[in-house]
């Protein structure tokens, strides 16, 4: 796991203390922050629930503000951003170490010779946020004072004073309970510290990675009080959860609760074979009766086409198959004309059938899942039945345009929707809009056919005649390399020559490959020439007149790059898959991979980002913590152990 330690000559690089650890629970809640503690984000939170779960997202304590009383000198262990830019109280220089392993743990240089450690975890199942600090080598009194920082607000919204929210608090024994906001859950607060009422508003705390979005990013915070604890006769605990009505005091003190749920934690956190298997399990989380993978955190829940994608690394990989088994499950019975859902809004409401792609990764998925040999003949029915309805809904024709055409080839789009994973939108502006016969589509409309014909004989010829066109129609004569769509925006013969990644789904990422020799080697000889980085591949080439070097600045300006250059760090998943088809697996993992696990280190901390920089340094950008970047280095490392 990551760690970070400052050294004899200077403290920890500035650069360090904006880097990111996520703590998730099992329902969609989490906790997240940065190594210097101060909030960079509005998705930073100490207490962030999942109300409808794994949506409903609701933050109820962003944060706390702590410092040290020591022979009447303070010292602060947390950090501030008030707007325009002030960093205030500034704990850096006192910052020893920070670690992931095996929760986010902070140690403090405090006077001479004394250190104080502190840590925050969330206990994966009952949702509760553990805050603890103790005191290592001080022999004089320490006065802990802990003051929480309160909201009650959308994930995605801010907060700012006004009269309507609640300070009242409701003591008993060592739990104390707010309610800033009536219509969401109040917050608990149980800890061995003596809480004094003391309510007051900070203001104005800015977030720079808001402000780097074009986003609005100042908040005013409510505190109720503050928490004192004595550090020099015991460790300070504080165990944070959303009161949903259902739950009750716990029976045990603060300080033996907050033990006994560090103790499961830790076991529970050891049990994972490798630091990718203990990360990958943030992502899996509970929906309804079932499971279902979180696509990305701060911001995202569940989506169809990142779900199917990376269940493949997350759970098959790891040979987590009943957890894969209860998502495709679930995701059977949500089939509409041939399509599964691509997304479920955050604020409850009808379902999303707006993607061409997810339902066939579904087949896919459902494919690797029963060559595990894992499903007992019952499931295995439901799940044939499922990907038939699929390809009988596509094949006679369904939402979008969606339809086999008299070649074979799967046709799709209609102007002003965005049906491909290249998929971003501002406001009326499809940026990539691939109305036609996109490439990729095509190898998992042929990928579905073969999977499906291992059971079903009707899918034999169209199969076969989508083949021949496939081989007729995609190959540049030129390169060997293949056409990004053909006959777009249904004109037929009309052609899109941009070089992007979605070719090497041809190659490789899919379970049967289309193309071999010469045109497999093209393939692959064209994206590793023009899009492959150190972090994944390119979505265009950079000689492109459209290629967007930076994905930076506002919405529209973001929307603008996120696939016109930036790079995507899951497509590194089925391009080394394609160039050890074609290359052989000899020199692959050391290559291509080591990048990707040096950025395990950076960013978001344990995990891989949502996407990079087309240009180098390919900083990153995008979610810090990314299901379907994390999935695809495990499923490819599965692939290159097993060659």
């Amino acid at each position: 796991m990551t760690r970070i330690e400052h050294n004899d000559h200077s403290p920890i690089d500035a650069t360090r203390l904006e880097d990111e650890w996520l703590e998730a629970d099992a329902y969609g809640g989490f906790a997240s922050g940065t190594v210097g503690t101060m909030r960079t984000r509005r998705y930073h939170a100490l207490l962030l629930a999942a109300t409808q779960p794994p949506a409903g997202r609701v933050v109820l304590v962003n944060g706390i503000e702590a410092w040290l009383d020591v022979n009447g000198e303070h010292f602060p262990l947390t950090m501030q951003r008030y707007a325009p830019d002030v960093l205030y109280p500034d704990s850096s220089a006192s910052l020893l170490s920070f670690d992931t392993e095996p929760w986010p743990t902070w140690r403090y240089r405090i006077g001479d010779g004394a250190v104080v450690v502190a840590e925050v975890f969330v206990a994966k199942q009952s949702r509760e946020t553990v805050l603890r600090w103790r005191i290592e080598g001080a022999s004089n009194p320490a006065k802990l004072r802990v003051r929480p920082l309160l909201s009650g607000r959308d994930y995605h919204a801010l907060h700012h004073e006004n009269p309507a929210l609640s300070f009242d608090a409701t003591l008993e024994g060592e739990r104390v309970q707010w309610q800033p906001y009536g219509d969401l859950p109040a917050i608990c607060a149980t800890s061995n510290g003596a809480y004094q009422h003391a309510p007051d508003w900070y203001r104005n705390f800015a977030y720079a990675r808001e402000r780097e979005r074009g986003l609005d990013f100042t908040e005013d915070l409510a505190t109720p009080g503050v928490f004192i604890f004595d550090l020099a006769r015991a460790e300070a605990v504080m165990v944070l959860h959303a009161h949903t009505g259902r739950d009750k005091p716990f029976e045990d003190s603060a300080l033996t609760h907050a033990s006994h749920l560090a103790t499961r934690e830790a076991e529970r956190r050891a049990s994972f074979g490798s630091r990718l298997a203990r990360s990958a399990d943030a992502y899996v989380v509970n929906r309804n009766v079932g499971r279902t993978i979180i696509a990305g955190f701060p911001w995202f829940t569940d989506w169809g086409r990142d779900t199917f994608i990376s269940m493949r690394g997350l759970l098959l990989a790891a040979g987590r198959n009943q957890e894969a088994e209860s998502i495709l499950l679930e995701w059977a019975d949500t089939i509409s004309e041939g399509m599964v859902p691509n997304r479920f809004p955050d604020s409850g409401g009808l379902p999303e059938y707006n993607s061409v792609d997810a339902s066939l990764w579904f087949v896919v998925a459902v494919h690797d899942y029963l060559a595990t040999g894992h499903a007992h003949a019952a499931t295995t029915s439901r799940l044939q039945r499922a990907a038939d309805a699929i390809l009988d809904g596509y094949s006679r024709g369904t939402r979008f345009g969606i339809a086999a055409d008299t070649d074979g080839l799967l046709r799709a789009g209609v102007p002003g929707v965005q049906l491909t994973w290249m998929d971003a939108k501002a406001g009326d502006w499809v940026v990539t809009p691939r109305i036609g016969k996109p490439v990729e589509v095509q190898a998992l409309w042929i990928n579905a056919l073969s999977i499906a014909s291992a059971w079903d004989a009707r899918w034999h010829a169209l199969r076969d005649q989508a083949r021949a066109s496939f081989a007729a129609r995609f190959v540049d004569p030129d390169t060997h390399a293949l056409f990004d769509v053909v006959d777009m925006d249904h004109e037929p013969g009309k052609i899109d020559r941009s070089i992007r990644p979605n070719q090497i789904f041809a190659v490789g990422g899919l379970p049967f490959p289309l193309v071999d020799g010469d045109i497999a080697r093209g393939v692959v000889g064209e994206v590793e020439a023009h899009l492959l980085t150190p972090l994944g591949l390119r979505t265009l080439a950079p000689s492109d007149p459209a290629y967007k070097a930076h994905y930076a600045g506002g919405l529209s300006d973001r929307d603008g790059a996120y696939h016109q250059g930036t790079v995507w760090p899951w497509l590194i998943g089925p391009f080394v898959e394609a160039w050890v088809r074609v290359h052989g697996a000899a020199g692959a993992r050391e290559r291509f991979l080591t990048p990707l696990y040096a950025h395990l280190d950076r960013y978001g901390l344990d995990h891989i980002s949502e996407v990079a920089d087309g240009d180098a340094p390919c900083t990153p950008g995008g979610t810090p913590f990314q299901a379907w970047s994390l999935a695809e280095l495990m499923r490819v490392e599965k692939l290159l152990a097993a060659a």
